[in-house]
């Protein structure tokens, strides 16, 4: 990494000397431009309408975030808050930490301020020499921002320059805020720990049904996903031949997520032989040996931030033994009874009973009842409660700008509630049975079986937007033999 001359490591941001700024002086050219606006303005117009509708009389503060120290002076990469993407429909690279979107109430609603860091001026006035001496926010070191009127022409809504947030926050009106993601908010607004909770479970809850734009983020992310996927089958020989062949996967998914996207929706899991019994296994550091089975659980986040969401668990070698594929299809079966159970007007957890239902009686066939338990009688449905041991977690849930979108919502808006045309959701049943695990058969331990896709609800049923990836133990094989 390139270092300043003379100021060791980094310069630090502080007042740079006459002296060392007179280099940089003059001579630039005006590459102002006019941006058109980004595709989802409209529709996030939209979303700050209804948020204004529900909070009448109230200023609205959401802000973007800001930087987070990776180690010393390294940045991770700036990724927004979700709320404030959504009602933006800010894009990509061009999201500015340390933004704030503030809606002051007015007589007939509200108005909408972007307050954000403007474009480093190249010439004169106090931060004159931002661009070239301030290595967490000049154009020379991240990047040129937009300025203020190419932010209103890209996102449609009024802009500020920061430093005139305080300002904007000091007269005394009922103000509720997202709190914890910027620190000059915090300390402007007093808390109000009920007003805020609202103000969150709203914000999530209008993320539920998703908008024809939003449908087209997910499928532009979910067909990125698919893409990945087929990177990874192709690269599968070759990462078998590696001392740390999930590496291999792992690198080889997150580069598609890069070329197609802003970049991964959440941190790729590559989970061989018994790693896949660790539902949220990201160390990637084992091998990938022959006859093992490859849980890889991945998904690309769009430049929109909408993200995909996907499983598949291949046999390595190419074909599945006879045991995993005893697994597979029981988590397949699973994953089909969940995908026969989506429809508007059906109870969200149903497509997850009915997929738990077909594990429970799998198991029951099989002879494995945990603790002891007996069979159930003749004609009682399996209960599949005795059978978490295997399968651990839910099996599925909402998609969208998060991986588990909508988190904030209530229980009867979301968990407890139906499912609508325009949700997006994962179904994803799996059994995981782990390597010490003395209530299974020796041939079952340290098998994990995930099988998980993204569908979107619609008028009549669910459309599978990852339906160019094979599911059924079959087709996996003859999909990795053409590869």
């Amino acid at each position: 990494m390139s270092h300043t001359d003379g100021q060791g490591p980094h310069d630090d941001g502080g007042e740079v000397p006459a002296a060392a700024a007179d280099p940089f002086r003059g001579g630039w050219a005006d590459t102002r431009a006019r941006l058109p606006p980004v595709s989802g303005a409209a529709c996030a117009a939209k979303r700050r309408s209804a948020l204004s509708e529900r909070f009448p009389g109230e200023r609205i503060v959401v802000p973007s975030g800001g930087l987070k120290v990776r180690s010393n002076d390294f940045d991770y990469t700036f990724r927004p808050h979700s709320a404030f993407v959504h009602l933006t429909a800010e894009q990509g690279t061009q999201a500015v930490p340390d933004s704030v979107l503030v809606l002051q109430p007015t007589g007939s609603g509200h108005s909408a301020t972007l307050f954000t860091r403007p474009r480093s001026p190249r010439d004169g006035g106090p931060d004159g020499t931002e661009f070239h001496s301030d290595r967490r926010y000049g154009e020379f070191w991240t990047g040129r921002r937009r300025t203020l009127a190419e932010t209103e022409q890209a996102l449609g809504v009024e802009a500020a320059a920061r430093d005139g947030l305080e300002r904007a926050l000091t007269a005394d009106v009922p103000t509720r805020v997202v709190r914890g993601e910027d620190p000059l908010v915090d300390a402007l607004v007093p808390p109000s720990p009920r007003a805020e909770a609202e103000l969150v479970t709203f914000l999530a809850e209008l993320r539920l049904v998703k908008d024809e734009w939003e449908i087209d983020q997910l499928r532009t992310a979910v067909g990125a996903t698919v893409a990945g996927f087929h990177d990874v089958a192709g690269e599968l020989r070759h990462a078998m031949r590696l001392e740390r062949g999930e590496r291999w996967i792992e690198g080889t998914f997150n580069r598609r997520a890069r070329l197609e996207g802003h970049g991964l929706g959440f941190e790729t899991i590559a989970a061989a032989g018994a790693h896949a019994c660790v539902l949220h296994w990201m160390r990637n550091d084992g091998p990938v040996r022959e006859g093992d089975l490859l849980l890889l659980d991945a998904g690309v986040e769009a430049d929109s931030f909408y993200t995909g969401d996907v499983t598949r668990t291949l046999p390595a070698g190419g074909r599945f033994t006879d045991v995993q594929r005893r697994v597979y299809d029981l988590v397949f079966a699973a994953q089909s009874a969940g995908i026969a159970a989506l429809r508007p007007g059906a109870r969200y957890g149903d497509f997850h009973a009915a997929a738990t239902r077909v594990i429970a009686e799998g198991l029951d066939s099989w002879g494995l009842r945990p603790a002891g338990r007996t069979a159930p009688g003749p004609g009682s449905p399996p209960d599949s409660g005795p059978y978490r041991r295997y399968t651990v977690c839910g099996t599925g849930h909402m998609l969208g700008l998060d991986c588990h979108d909508c988190a904030g919502a209530r229980d009867a808006a979301y968990l407890g509630g139906v499912l609508q045309a325009g949700h997006v959701l994962t179904v994803e049943p799996g059994l995981y049975f782990q390597p010490d695990d003395l209530t299974v058969p020796e041939e079952l331990r340290g098998i994990g079986v995930r099988i998980e896709d993204d569908f979107l609800i619609t008028a009549d049923g669910a459309l599978c937007l990852s339906s160019a990836l094979p599911r059924g133990s079959d087709e996996v094989e003859v999909w990795m033999a053409s590869l």
